[in-house]
């Protein structure tokens, strides 16, 4: 910008130089003008005398000057935005390389957000993918990891990792969208765990049908909490203060007991002392085939294939996952501030 005002006051000078001093017409003036700043090489439009010539001299000296100034910028310009975009590219390609484990949202809408809040207060890697160059921006403004492009092809979740990740979160508009990516999901990674956000409880039956292994309604769900605070508003506020937010003291986190590590399997509760050892307390139990066992006993045995839901502080569940031994479960995550 400061070259292109710099051009036409160059421009200005010269213009107005032929026509007062050398007593040409404008028209004769801005030729004279143009073609000595262009450096063309045409002759003089009138003749000149040794001022005049020398004003053109110091006029193609400004002149060059400041269009190479122009054309500097300008290349530098293009240059920086190719690296800066193809630096960006690899950045971005070398942190999906890197990502194992994680959690794949998919949708940067007002539900996306809240997960990804609620991922961030766990202190859990994922990443964000949209399509919307807005939500692109937004995720980006926020700090989180976020690809851009369309959750339902299987280039997009490959891109994002798919075959190495935990879970993934549909929570698209539409809800066949969620059922593409759910489909797409469990046809690139059958091991990966799919929760998907459905509209109305049609989609929900097809989303289960699709593969997914949990399907929110927030009408549903909604509705039942907003029934819960009314009906039971001291559970519900417990119950909230264990499961989400930054502040909690209390955790519930679940342990998938693996014969081959945990030295517990085939004892009963009493007997592998796990509340003395640790301070965290095992409220239900889900067998292998399903059964759910809430509040298991001292004579509850613990059975190869068992979760173990568990609450207690973070210090207490990080002990419990140690003494269970390296098993396949959840890391206990203390929350961090957001």
């Amino acid at each position: 910008m400061a070259g292109a005002v710099a051009l036409g006051c160059i421009f200005f000078i010269g213009t107005l130089w032929y026509w007062l001093v050398e007593g040409w017409s404008w028209e004769d003036a801005a030729y004279m003008t143009v073609i000595t700043l262009a450096t063309v090489g045409y002759g003089e439009t009138n003749p000149l005398g040794s001022r005049g010539r020398l004003f053109t001299i110091a006029l193609i000296l400004m002149g060059v000057v400041n269009i190479g100034y122009i054309v500097n910028r300008f290349t530098a310009a293009v240059i920086e935005g190719y690296f800066q975009d193809g630096l960006r590219l690899r950045q971005q390609r070398r942190v999906m390389e890197s990502l194992s484990g994680h959690y794949i949202i998919c949708g940067f809408s007002r539900t996306g957000r809240q997960i990804a809040k609620e991922f961030r207060a766990e202190g859990v890697a994922f990443v964000v993918v949209d399509s919307e160059i807005e939500s692109v921006q937004r995720a980006q403004n926020e700090g989180y990891t976020i690809y851009q492009g369309d959750a339902t092809l299987d280039d997009t979740l490959l891109k994002v990792g798919i075959e190495r990740a935990t879970c993934i979160v549909a929570a698209l508009p539409s809800d066949a969208e969620n059922l593409y990516t759910v489909l797409s999901a469990k046809t690139l990674n059958p091991a990966i765990r799919a929760i998907a956000r459905a509209s109305t409880e049609e989609a929900l039956q097809k989303l289960q049908r699709g593969g997914a292994d949990a399907v929110i309604s927030p009408y549903i769900t909604g509705g039942k909490r907003m029934a819960a605070a009314a009906l039971r508003p001291q559970v519900l506020d417990f119950v909230d203060g264990i499961l989400s937010g930054a502040d909690r003291q209390l955790y519930m986190e679940e342990f998938l007991l693996d014969p081959a590590f945990c030295p517990f399997v085939g004892q009963t509760l009493q007997k592998a002392k796990l509340r003395s050892q640790t301070g965290a307390l095992v409220l239900a139990i889900r067998r292998l085939d399903g059964n759910l066992i809430g509040g298991p006993t001292g004579d509850t045995i613990l059975m190869p294939g068992d979760t173990l839901m568990c609450m207690g502080t973070a210090e207490q569940l990080r002990a419990l996952n140690q003494v269970l031994g390296p098993i396949n479960s959840h890391q206990v995550r203390r929350p961090k501030k957001v």
